[in-house]
């Protein structure tokens, strides 16, 4: 531990309660590590307008990386720093293997998400998200320029074999991963969480090595096989388990907190 210099974490189930709260306790340590010299980096697959009211409470991480690493931006002035998209063309193909599933799709702005059906699904994402959702019928008439990311929704099992589906077609192309049971997500080919990390790094003048990081789903392997140490929640995916170094309490007792406050010495 003694060359770890930063933490990388993500936010839902890991640092985010299941009320989407961030307690003062969690705050409180962040900002007494910040305060010595400790470095943050939020990641999510949430989108930059998502992320950021929780990026502003925290307030001292440096950088956030967004959808899934296709995005990184300045925490203290909301620049954006780097975005990895993929084709309108693409974008099309990906909404059409959504429709041969006839499942739930969205797609993104700057400030809100566009979906193709009315349903529960764009009603709960709406409320977590905290972004205004817009009807746009069907997904591939409207896609017409280059995307960061698109996000499609329907039962766990459907899901399961979406995913299966998705990476053999779209192997080499795109980045698919899920960061809940519900979601199947597709970002662009260099757009992870993990290669993110090691641009986000270099912008800090860190390498990757100097991380440790949090995690809890599918979508964070690939920053916890990045970092110099993994850490898994407790309520993770076993999976995401077993590739971390280590494992601290869920994301309801403040485990990436009460990890850091363990671990980290002046």
């Amino acid at each position: 531990m003694m060359r770890i210099k930063a933490a990388v974490f993500d936010l839902d189930d890991t640092v985010l309660r299941d009320d989407l709260s961030i307690s003062q306790y969690t705050r409180s340590v962040f900002h007494r590590l910040h305060s010595k010299g400790f470095v943050f980096v939020a990641a999510s697959g949430r989108t930059q307008m998502s992320m950021k009211p929780f990026v502003d409470f925290l307030g001292c991480t440096s950088l956030y990386i967004s959808c899934n690493g296709a995005e990184i931006w300045d925490s203290s002035t909301d620049q954006l720093l780097h975005r990895e998209t993929f084709s309108a063309e693409l974008g099309r193909e990906i909404a059409r293997f959504g429709k041969e599933y006839s499942c739930y799709a969205q797609t993104y702005s700057e400030d809100r998400f566009f979906f193709n059906e009315y349903s529960v699904y764009s009603e709960r994402y709406s409320a977590s998200s905290m972004l205004p959702g817009e009807y746009v019928g069907d997904l591939e008439t409207y896609i017409r320029e280059p995307r960061s990311k698109i996000l499609m929704m329907a039962d766990e099992q459907k899901i399961s074999q979406m995913m299966k589906d998705a990476a053999a077609r779209f192997d080499g192309r795109v980045s698919v991963t899920c960061s809940k049971p519900y979601f199947l997500e597709f970002t662009p080919l260099l757009a992870t969480k993990g290669i993110a990390l090691g641009r986000a790094a270099a912008l800090l003048g860190l390498t990757e090595s100097d991380f440790i990081a949090f995690g809890d789903s599918l979508n964070d392997a690939s920053m916890l096989r990045a970092a110099g140490f993994s850490v898994a929640v407790a309520n993770a995916r076993s999976e995401v388990i077993d590739l971390c170094s280590d494992a601290c309490l869920s994301n309801m007792e403040d485990g990436v907190a009460r990890y850091l406050d363990s671990v980290i010495t002046d």
